[in-house]
């Protein structure tokens, strides 16, 4: 068997054809999945809808998704992944809140392009509005940020040489980071400018006076 699969012509496929259309499929579900999520409700909507929408099969929708959670928090995933990439490719001399505040800030420079091949940054802001307000979702989205704040304090602790166990540190700063995200991706989401920009703003503002909110006075200091 070779690795290339003929066409209806009775030539192989390329591979990257081949590639580009399963990811074509794909987004065309997400899309399609997060249109209706955010429309008619996540749990309003079937599977069976989502494929309609695209025309394709049940089968088809469950060789690129595991559920409708999966596809609900897609685009999220996407974002989380690249922070963390992010910060495992900061410079050694940065400390860890410094380290985490450059990784998220360049993650969402780099991360706009990426979500908007997939979906409309309106589409996000709706899709992130939509896990807030439906229960069954934001249960999900706070048993997985405790499985990333976990994952990225290790990491942390590896760029330390501490034992992440026996050290309480970076479970500490990344509990005060995940913190400062979870206000600012609120007030992102209830806010009048939906832009990615104005997130990457939102973010870095809140980011700098995690500082000085963690003084021990605060009296006579007002905010810069």
């Amino acid at each position: 068997m070779t690795a290339e699969q003929p066409t209806s012509t009775g030539t192989p496929a390329p591979t990257g054809l081949r590639e580009r259309k399963k990811r074509r499929t794909r987004d065309a579900l997400l899309r399609a999945a997060l249109e209706l999520f955010t429309t008619q409700g996540y749990e309003r909507t079937t599977v069976d809808e989502i494929v309609g929408a695209v025309d394709v099969s049940q089968r088809t929708f469950f060789r690129y998704f595991a559920s409708k959670e999966d596809v609900a928090f897609a685009v999220q995933q996407m974002v989380e992944s690249r922070f963390a990439v992010a910060l495992s490719e900061r410079p050694a001399h940065e400390a860890p809140l410094e380290a985490m505040r450059n990784a998220v800030l360049c993650a969402w420079d780099t991360i706009g392009e990426s979500i908007m091949e997939v979906v409309p940054v309106e589409l996000y802001l709706r899709t992130f509005q939509m896990i807030e307000s439906t229960p069954a979702l934001l249960a999900v989205h706070l048993r997985r940020s405790i499985e990333m704040e976990e994952n990225i304090a290790r990491l942390i602790a590896e760029r330390e040489g501490l034992d992440v166990d026996a050290d309480p540190r970076p479970r500490v700063a990344v509990a005060a980071f995940s913190g400062v995200m979870r206000v600012t991706g609120q007030l992102w989401g209830r806010g009048e400018d939906a832009s990615l920009e104005a997130i990457r703003a939102l973010t870095e503002n809140y980011l700098d006076h995690l500082g000085p909110a963690l003084a021990s006075d605060w009296r006579g200091t007002p905010p810069a």
